[in-house]
């Protein structure tokens, strides 16, 4: 018993007490995010964890909308966010909410604070409040309209309600305690005049709670058994315990944990839509974003995201984890599911001399070598090849096992050939390699004796087909682009991030491929098919590079 308890997390630990001790016979959890953006990385650990220790005690999840500011919220980004969480494989069937769905308890529950005395109608200015409440090492002050009376409380409340007074004219705050240690519970503001259109309630409300209160109490309304949210809202906690034993509704617990900040990423919703805004992306979804959009059209696989979340598991401290174990976990997953093929990015000629000038052989090639059932497909031969431009060097040193005069390499899935004599323009630019190839030399039937040490891709230039390459690098250039105050995180935004090659040839195969699919390019990396592609011309995102160069760079400098 003693090993199985320290392997549970935190969290597993007070779910299975709770359990245990009846206080709950089953579990139920939220996912509750703000319709003011999309979904980013820390969203799919808070996801993972909602819903997989739902699922690990046989309980239930909601997704529930905090839909309470009008101002910033559309119904693109509901439809966005519920659009990745089933990328993700999470599923809350019919339970999905809204914080509009409860204003009117919202509404009642505010009617209750002020009759008991708990709540009052304040006419001071934001600025005003914010100079009141003092700082963290001076206590505040209170408000000259702390010790109205119920009646005209309940009176000036219901006149905000009903639309009398001008925004930000009069609050509803609560009545705690304006010394109190922790400045959100210094009479924190409850509700707000705010005229904005509701993308679900219409005018209906000219008043918005503030998170604060919809929160906790949406999730007393839907008997939440255990709130889980990120380290942030610890200083929260108070408040949401205050307004429970307040209101005398269902005592939901709100527990934190370690929100997941990745190096060279930024978690931030304000942040990001400022990129979108200001055009350094070309929006929520572009392949460079964390967001889950991003990340799905760079073609990271969701099961990817999950290994990720398992391996850095729950903590209660927060760290900056480095993101060459995102890479890691990427890798892992693609190169058990991803079919190899070829494609040159900045091809070079090459013609075989002593081939058959009209001949076509189809080769044989298979897909993955780590899925035996992944099969195998059929890739034109012929007399000219395009080869990458890197691989063929004049006077190459011993150590060079590509292509250079007098040298051997092995084509994939073919013959070996040797390089006889490279082809320059008027001004000594390599236009054309020519080699000759050992007839019986073919891959899986080789009987020529001949060596080689080097193996190159190719595609046959009769059956090349043109496409597109996006090579997304990181956004930004500095692990942590937030860690200072002083500096606009702007400033480390990676010019480089996207290069773009518009000239690479692809083996007819991929002409069939669609948007989204995955693939290994043989020696260069893994990509993935963008959602711009047409039937004319197939676009490519690159996922990740074969190997971890950017680690090896960090480790010269």
């Amino acid at each position: 018993m003693e090993e199985k308890r320290k392997s549970l997390n935190f969290i597993e630990q007070i779910i299975e007490e709770d359990l245990s001790s009846g206080k709950h016979k089953s579990i139920l959890t939220r996912f509750p995010p703000e319709p003011n953006g999309y979904l980013h990385i820390g969203h799919v650990k808070a996801l993972w964890i909602n819903f997989g220790l739902a699922a690990k005690y046989g309980g239930k999840t909601n997704l529930r909308f905090d839909d309470t500011n009008p101002a910033t919220e559309e119904t693109e980004y509901v439809e966005g966010i519920k659009r990745d969480i089933k990328w993700l494989g999470y599923d809350w069937e019919d339970r999905e909410f809204h914080a509009s769905d409860y204003f009117d308890d919202l509404y009642q529950f505010a009617l209750k604070l002020i009759k008991d005395g708990n709540a009052y109608v304040d006419d001071s200015t934001s600025e005003e409040i914010a100079v009141m409440k003092g700082t963290p090492t001076q206590p505040g002050v209170d408000s000259p309209y702390r010790n109205r009376s119920v009646e005209e409380n309940l009176e000036l409340f219901q006149g905000m309600v009903d639309g009398k007074y001008p925004d930000g004219s009069r609050t509803l705050r609560a009545k705690i305690d304006i010394a109190h240690d922790n400045m959100l519970m210094r009479d924190p503001l409850l509700y707000r005049i705010k005229r904005e259109h509701h993308h679900r309630t219409g005018d209906k409300w000219c008043v918005y709670p503030m998170y604060d209160f919809a929160h906790g109490q949406s999730d007393s309304i839907e008997n939440i058994t255990h709130s889980l949210c990120s380290l942030e809202f610890k200083n929260h906690r108070p408040l949401y315990d205050w307004l429970i034993e307040k209101l005398e509704i269902f005592p939901s617990r709100q527990i934190e944990f370690a929100r997941m900040n990745v190096a060279f990423m930024i978690t931030s919703k304000r942040r990001l839509l400022k990129l979108v805004k200001e055009g350094y992306v070309s929006g929520w979804d572009d392949p460079r974003m964390p967001t889950i959009a991003g990340m799905r059209r760079r073609g990271y696989p969701p099961e990817a995201l999950i290994l990720f979340c398992e391996k850095t598991g729950v903590a209660k401290r927060n760290i900056l984890i480095e993101i060459e174990l995102l890479e890691s976990c990427i890798r892992e997953v693609l190169n058990k599911t991803t079919n190899r093929v070829m494609v040159v990015e900045k091809p070079i000629l090459l013609t075989i001399t002593n081939y058959p000038e009209d001949n076509v052989e189809m080769l044989t090639a298979e897909n993955n070598p780590e899925d035996e059932n992944s099969g195998s497909r059929e890739i034109p031969f012929s007399r000219q090849l395009y080869i990458e431009r890197e691989d063929f060097m004049t006077n190459a040193p011993r150590k060079y096992y590509r292509l250079s005069e007098g040298r051997n390499v092995r084509l994939k899935h073919g013959y070996i050939v040797n390089c006889i004599e490279a082809l320059r323009d008027e001004d000594g630019e390599v236009t054309e390699v020519l080699c000759t190839y050992y007839p019986d030399s073919k891959s899986g039937e080789d009987t020529s004796g001949v060596k080689a040490k080097g193996t190159l891709h190719w595609v046959s230039a009769s059956h090349a087909i043109s496409c597109e390459i996006r090579h997304y690098d990181r956004l930004f250039t500095v692990d942590n682009p937030l860690a200072d105050d002083e500096v606009d995180y702007i400033e480390y935004y990676n010019k480089d991030s996207l290069v773009t090659v518009d000239s690479a040839m692809m083996e007819p195969s991929l002409q069939e491929a669609n948007p989204g699919d995955r693939f290994q390019f043989l020696r260069k990396g893994y990509f993935c098919v963008d959602e711009e592609s047409t039937e004319d011309r197939v676009v490519f995102n690159r996922t990740i590079t074969l190997r971890d160069t950017w680690a090896k760079i960090k480790h010269k400098s």
